[in-house]
């Protein structure tokens, strides 16, 4: 948004706030001259905004009475899409400006949102927990996301029909204790009665939701965000990979994206000293790095991106892809312009 445009919006909202203002204090909080204050009053009622005129020793302008904004018209999916990308986007260090800017942009779209919306989008915000991002967005469908979100700040059982990874339908009754969104997906987890125990729920996989009568209380330091990681991290894959990578526990999870591994410090003995007879430099710990994937290709370029020194261990498949990325990127790294050409 252009600077002019973005005064004359902060000309209406200094003139929503109520009472007459005077030329001399609209210039001096938007910070411009008088007549470029008349020029935009000028634009807003070209807008159809009813900014009236007050002469006199304490005149200036102020709105018709009575005149407040429209609601904002946007669709659930829109509204989402807006407070989910200020509300996650500061969570993740992704908005560049301050959070007080990002928290009173989020308000200022709140408060036009019409009621019954502005509701159901407070539940989730309240609910709902942030991890990063390592896959395109898996899109639920909407009306779901926000039932669920809703039930699990009120504590309120929810029906649902799930579709599980291998086709199998089923029909059960949840107990949502929070709703997680990490690495592209949303999740789900609860109480589960069909099996009797804490589970977690892919949204996508929602077919049907419904709140049902009734209430819960959820176990005292219930954490939804870890629990959905320690389930994705049972999950059975086509490959266990185990490797050692030199380095602390914490610098290694600092480089991995949560969620995708365990790391666990080796204690000192001949796990260590296996790992460094592999020919690995000497002058720090060692830590055991397993994870599972359906594909070895991956792997590769993150034990790169990790930049420490490691030994694979399983599986040795593993071993060949690693090569293969070794040889690309030493192609890569002789090419000249010339071969471009």
């Amino acid at each position: 948004m252009n600077r002019p445009t973005a005064r004359v919006l902060a000309l209406l909202e200094i003139l929503q706030a109520g009472g007459t203002r005077t030329v001399a204090e609209l210039a001096a909080r938007l910070g411009v001259d008088e007549r470029t204050v008349r020029r935009y009053v000028g634009q807003l009622i070209d807008l159809d905004v009813p900014v009236r005129s007050v002469r006199g020793r304490y005149g200036g302008y102020r709105l018709a009475p009575g005149y407040r904004m429209p609601p904002l018209m946007l669709t659930d999916e829109e509204a989402l899409a807006v407070l989910l990308g200020l509300v996650a986007g500061r969570r993740a260090g992704l908005v560049t400006t301050s959070v007080a800017a990002a928290e009173s942009a989020a308000a200022k779209v709140r408060r036009v949102l019409p009621e019954a919306l502005g509701r159901r989008l407070d539940a989730l915000l309240a609910t709902a927990d942030f991890t990063a991002p390592a896959r395109p967005m898996v899109v639920p469908e909407t009306g779901v996301l926000l039932l669920l979100a809703e039930a699990a700040r009120d504590r309120r059982p929810v029906a649902i029909g799930y579709t599980a990874w291998k086709g199998r339908r089923s029909e059960r009754t949840v107990r949502p204790y929070g709703v997680v969104a990490h690495s592209g997906r949303w999740y789900v987890t609860g109480a589960d009665s069909a099996s009797g125990e804490v589970r977690m729920f892919r949204l996508d996989r929602i077919e049907t939701a419904s709140v049902l009568p009734g209430s819960f209380d959820v176990p005292e330091g219930f954490d939804p965000a870890a629990r959905v990681l320690a389930g994705l991290a049972g999950v059975p894959y086509a490959h266990e990979v185990s490797l050692r990578v030199r380095g602390t526990a914490d610098e290694v999870r600092h480089r991995l994206p949560p969620g995708l591994a365990t790391v666990r410090e080796l204690p000192a003995g001949p796990a260590r000293d296996a790992a460094a007879d592999s020919g690995a430099a000497e002058g720090s710990g060692w830590v055991q790095v397993e994870l599972r994937t359906e594909r070895l290709e991956w792997v590769p370029s993150v034990l790169a991106w990790l930049d420490l020194p490691f030994v694979i261990e399983r599986p040795d498949a593993l071993r060949d892809h690693v090569r293969a990325l070794a040889r690309r990127l030493t192609v890569c790294a002789e090419a000249t312009a010339d071969a471009t050409e």
